[in-house]
């Protein structure tokens, strides 16, 4: 028996520590959770994507009562992105969400199991890390590449 060990090196910064380009990030992240649709949840989800060339799009969750018919606001922002927009590469995503009460979350939230797969499987698409950055009010957090979330993962290899 082998035991083995992931590192998933992560950065911890406050609002005032960002620079003007993750802070602009953050806004459309944070105003896309006012875009969300979740009546069931009411936990409402906006993300950001930054282009390489410096163009923002941003998406937020929609839910549907024919669950799992919804879909996350990673998602929305990721294939939004790549269906506009579908030769530039993905340099960073942000996450925001707001509780039950309308208040953002105090700590970071991370996407789901889905959406890590897609942030893979667009950061192979392109050859090229994307960094994540996920927004709670005691914090936020920086990963510097989709596979860090998502360190035991499928891809394309597997399939040849």
């Amino acid at each position: 028996m082998k035991d083995l060990s992931f590192n998933v090196p992560v950065v911890m910064k406050t609002e005032d520590e960002l620079n003007e380009t993750e802070r602009a990030l953050l806004a459309e992240a944070k105003q896309a959770t006012y875009r969300s649709y979740a009546p069931y949840s009411n936990f409402s989800v906006g993300a950001a994507v930054l282009l390489a060339d410096g163009t923002i799009v941003s998406g937020s969750n929609q839910e549907n009562s024919a669950y799992p018919s919804g879909l996350c606001a990673e998602r929305t922002a990721l294939f939004y992105a790549n269906s506009r927009y579908p030769d530039t590469a993905i340099d960073m995503l942000c996450c925001a969400a707001r509780d039950v009460h309308g208040n953002f979350t105090l700590r970071p939230i991370a996407p789901c199991g889905s959406c890590r797969q897609v942030l893979l499987e667009t950061e192979t698409r392109f050859g090229r890390p994307i960094r994540v950055m996920l927004y709670g009010t005691e914090g936020i957090y920086f990963v510097d590449r989709a596979t860090h979330l998502l360190p035991v993962y499928f891809d394309a290899s597997y399939l040849k």
